[in-house]
């Protein structure tokens, strides 16, 4: 009878389902209710009437079916220049994956298809084909198994430039192979590039344009005899050509990713090194090659850093890193060739204060989490990116110790919790709108901290036996999110899904709230710990295994703890009354504390607690307030070992009788930073001593910082103008932005246009973030002129005014030339002036490309 009646059930509800194929813009209610009947003595209910529009399937974006697999790219490229286009011939080798077919479809973006072949040995047969612009769909001529290879010939030509170009904030744009400069009329150099991640290289070769996906590669490169190309893999032939092209073959005979194949042509400079009998060369513009290894100072060491600690040594054959202009994006890890954008290209000088070594680590890192083991999708991009932001850790703490690296993965954490309000997303993020989105905060900041706070829970030896174990297991191969949990479980014996579920597969992060108080009749600490999280935008309750220490001012007891309640309660035996309590104490948590402590505990825990961060927060929450205690404490700070702690306290101070001593030693410390500090500090007090400092530090002329230069020239100006005119004089052949910025705000004080010819002189070179500051001065000095100067500079700053390159410069050049036109314009002697003007300004309208710019001209 049970039977039946689970029979009449069902034949009810899914005569129901009908109306679904009838669902129209407005939901369909579906009563499914009958009559209570007494059925032997069974008491049935209907269940209650419901808005089909509740149901529906979780959106989910799956790793690419593989119909096909792609043994092995061969490619033949030549450029027509002025066309924009690639000259391609492809020989792919293919077989089915694993059921029988007859079909290849392949990723082909904006391309004229001119041939599609079936080679045979010695016979080429032109196949069916059909194509939408995007994909290629080829019949091929017969069923094929998984056990047979076939090999596919394609002559075609790519047009990247002609097609409609999207991107995201990481990926500017998709086009996949850009030319630079390419008629040779511009005041940038000449070069071919390409960028192809997430599925941009389709548009300049086809292929199975899926990070699962992974082939072995050759590529012949015919260019000018005058231009370098690099490739993945190895040099093996060049070939000069008698119509004054060469032929360059590369040939990378281990598998990898499409995305990451990579082409770059152009005039550069090379400089090469050997590690391990593998080519390391790094590839800059011309006039950078002096300062070639000091851009990528440390790949050799990095290199030799992570074979060793991963356990598995470098894999592919060569490594080279090189700049390109006008990067759509910050640097990528394509196999063996590093395309980097070049704000890295920096003189060794300007390197002082702003080195390269987190991105040369992060690319590099990438050539064993995203070259040898890929994500198996975009969804699980993290673990590619979380990686290499983890790489740039372990290389900041190898090299400069614990400290720096807290106080980078500190950031780190601060990049995403500053982001994370906006879009909070599971980190292996199946349901993202686009797969651009993927690259984000979560993917890089949070998914290192999290790899972070993984080290911390399972110990040092487990977590890289975990990483040689995955990168063994899944070399040469894709990996998902769960194949790293595996690896993790098989490795320390643990069932790790609480944290892989609440870390890689959920979104948010916990924000504790905590206090505690001292119970002297049980001799008892009792913490009150509670996640006061929303449950709208993260989860209610997160698993935290936390180490505590507690200081009782003669001894530290340390504890482990594990929350995993919305509200919890713990208690340890301590004989005396803590003066700290420091939970977290690792300081490995992805989220926040709040957290009230007394102006003694934080004076305890910054001169007791480990960690940088314990000594950050301390002085942190410390800065408002100004007792004899903390101006003591602030004093001891001055002389950390950690230049930040330093810096932090040289901020957070009032310049006093006891600590004045202190900054005036601080001019000279090792970290650019600090001296720059310092000789802000000692300015805003106008400590009259900083100017002889500053004048015997200019006459002894060896300090190499520009920040630290660009400080003190502008500390003598609040000072001294007579001093800071007299050192400018002799600083005006520098060339640094920085610098020529601040002695141009010496020479327009002086009011004196004589100067105007620094100004003329520097016009042409001055860009980017300067550019602003630097016009507005030329300005101020330039409308102090007669009507000959006039003329003379703004014809000049009429040509600087219509340059390709840099847009905001070509703004800020024109403003020149709008202030002098609103100027002389009621002067009538002006008129024929006032009048060249306008042409100038009427030129550079006309000839602007940037609708962003072309926007501010308006009502000019």
């Amino acid at each position: 009878m049970k039977f039946n009646l689970i029979i009449v059930f069902a034949l009810i509800f899914f005569s129901g389902c009908s109306l679904f194929k009838g669902l129209q813009k407005e939901p369909a209610i579906i009563d499914i209710s009958f009559d209570e009947r007494d059925l032997d003595t069974l008491f049935i209910q209907a269940p209650p009437k419901f808005n089909i529009a509740f149901f529906s399937l979780n959106k989910y974006n799956p790793s690419a079916k593989r119909q096909n697999d792609l043994l092995h790219t061969k490619l033949d490229v030549r450029f027509d220049w002025t066309k924009q286009h690639l000259l391609g011939k492809a020989t792919l080798d293919i077989k089915p994956y694993f059921y029988t077919t007859d079909q290849l479809i392949l990723d082909a973006k904006g391309f004229d298809i001119h041939r599609v072949a079936m080679i045979k040995g010695l016979d080429t047969t032109s196949l069916y084909h059909q194509y939408n612009e995007e994909q290629l769909l080829i019949q091929l001529d017969d069923f094929y198994t998984k056990e047979q290879t076939y090999t596919i010939f394609l002559d075609y030509t790519a047009k990247p430039n002609e097609r409609t170009s999207t991107g995201s904030a990481a990926i500017t744009s998709d086009k996949g192979l850009y030319f630079i400069n390419p008629l040779g009329d511009e005041k940038k150099p000449q070069q071919i590039w390409t960028q192809g991640e997430t599925e941009a290289n389709s548009a300049w070769f086809p292929t199975i344009d899926k990070p699962n996906e992974r082939c072995t590669q050759e590529i012949y490169i015919t260019v000018k005899d005058k231009f370098k190309t690099l490739s993945n893999g190895t040099l093996q032939t060049t070939i000069k050509n008698k119509n004054g092209t060469r032929t360059d073959y590369w040939k990378i005979d281990k598998p990898h990713a499409p995305y990451l194949f990579m082409i770059a042509v152009g005039e550069f400079s090379v400089v090469t090194e050997t590690w391990n009998g593998k080519e390391i060369s790094y590839w800059v513009e011309p006039e950078y090659e002096a300062h070639a290894k000091a851009i990528f100072a440390n790949t050799i060491e990095m290199m030799e850093f992570y074979s060793e600690k991963l356990g598995t040594p470098y894999e592919w054959s060569k490594y080279a890193q090189i700049v390109v202009k006008d990067f759509v994006s910050g640097a990528m890890e394509n196999t063996t060739g590093v395309i980097f954008g070049d704000f890295v290209q920096k003189t060794s000088r300007e390197l002082i204060d702003n080195h390269n070594d987190k991105i040369v680590a992060h690319e590099l890192f990438h050539h064993w989490f995203g070259d040898l083991v890929t994500c198996e999708s975009w969804s699980n991009l993290p673990l590619n990116e979380a990686f290499a932001n983890y790489g740039e850790y372990l290389w900041i703490e190898h090299k400069y110790g614990k400290d720096e690296a807290d106080f980078h993965l500190f950031n780190e954490l601060q990049g995403y919790l500053y982001t994370s309000d906006e879009n909070l997303h599971d980190l292996i993020d199946y349901d993202y709108t686009n797969r651009e989105d993927m690259f984000d905060a979560h993917s890089y900041n949070k998914g290192g901290a999290i790899l972070h706070m993984l080290r911390n829970y399972v110990g040092d030896d487990a977590f890289f036996t975990s990483l040689k174990l995955y990168l063994k297991r899944f070399k040469f191969k894709s990996a998902e999110a769960h194949d790293l949990r595996l690896i993790f479980e098989e490795v320390t014996g643990e069932d790790l899904n609480w944290f892989f579920n609440q870390w890689f597969f959920s979104k948010g992060h916990p924000k504790l709230s905590v206090s505690y108080e001292y119970d002297s009749s049980t001799q008892q600490v009792i913490l009150e710990v509670e996640q006061i999280q929303s449950p709208d935008f993260h989860q209610a309750i997160y698993q935290l295994p936390l180490k505590i220490d507690i200081y009782t001012g003669t001894e530290i007891i340390s504890e482990n703890i594990f929350i995993n309640q919305r509200q919890q309660r713990f208690n340890f035996k301590v004989k005396n009354k803590p003066v700290l309590v420091n939970l977290d104490a690792d300081k490995i948590l992805v989220g926040t504390i709040a957290y009230k402590k007394s102006t003694d505990e934080l004076i305890y825990q910054f001169k007791n607690a480990p960690r940088f961060l314990d000594r950050y927060a301390s002085l942190s929450a410390l800065s408002t307030k100004n007792t004899d205690k903390v101006r003591q404490l602030q004093l001891e700070a001055l002389s950390d070992d950690f230049w930040l702690i330093v810096y932090q306290a040289i901020n957070g101070s009032k310049v006093t009788d006891e600590n004045i001593g202190k900054l005036r030693e601080l001019l000279y410390h090792p970290h650019s930073q600090v001296r720059v500090g310092s000789v802000n500090k000692l300015k805003m007090a106008k400590d009259e001593a900083l100017t002889p400092l500053l004048l015997e530090a200019f006459a002894k002329n060896n300090e190499q910082s520009y920040s630290v230069i660009s400080a003190r020239l502008n500390a003598l100006q609040e000072l001294d103008k007579k001093a800071a005119l007299k050192v400018a004089e002799q600083l005006r052949t520098e060339t640094y932005p920085r610098i020529v910025t601040g002695i141009a705000e010496i020479f327009a004080d002086t009011k004196d246009i004589k100067y105007l010819d620094f100004f003329y002189k520097n016009a042409v070179d001055i860009d980017g973030f300067y550019a602003s500051k630097f016009f507005s001065l030329y300005t101020e000095l330039l409308l102090k002129a007669d009507k000959a100067t006039i003329e003379k500079h703004t014809m000049l700053i009429s040509i600087i005014a219509q340059e390709d390159g840099y847009n905001w410069k070509r703004y800020h050049a024109a403003k020149v030339i709008k202030a002098g036109s609103d100027k002389l314009g009621n002067r009538d002697s002006f008129d024929s002036v006032v009048q060249q003007l306008d042409r100038y300004i009427a030129i550079i309208k006309a000839s602007e490309k940037s609708t962003r710019i072309q926007n501010l001209y308006r009502g000019w």
